[in-house]
């Protein structure tokens, strides 16, 4: 079982390999949950589910998040 703590902007977006800005953008847009306590925080069960609902998504465009489509090249 993986051990819930609360994650800092900063580390998130070093987890999702993200510019912080990037992660506010999720959180705004409501893609990925956070609670603020005194900054801005994000549980390592979110993160983990996060990752798990959004596996083969496009987040190119944050109103309209859709499956990735692959181009052979």
């Amino acid at each position: 079982m993986t051990k819930n703590r609360l994650h800092p902007i900063s580390e998130v977006s070093e987890i999702l390999g993200v510019n912080k800005n990037a992660v506010y953008d999720l959180v705004n847009h409501g893609h990925l949950s956070a609670l603020k306590l005194g900054r801005l925080k994000v549980s390592t069960f979110e993160l983990e589910d996060f990752m798990k609902r959004n596996a083969g998504n496009d987040f190119t465009d944050l109103e309209n998040v859709k499956p990735l489509e692959l181009v052979a090249e």
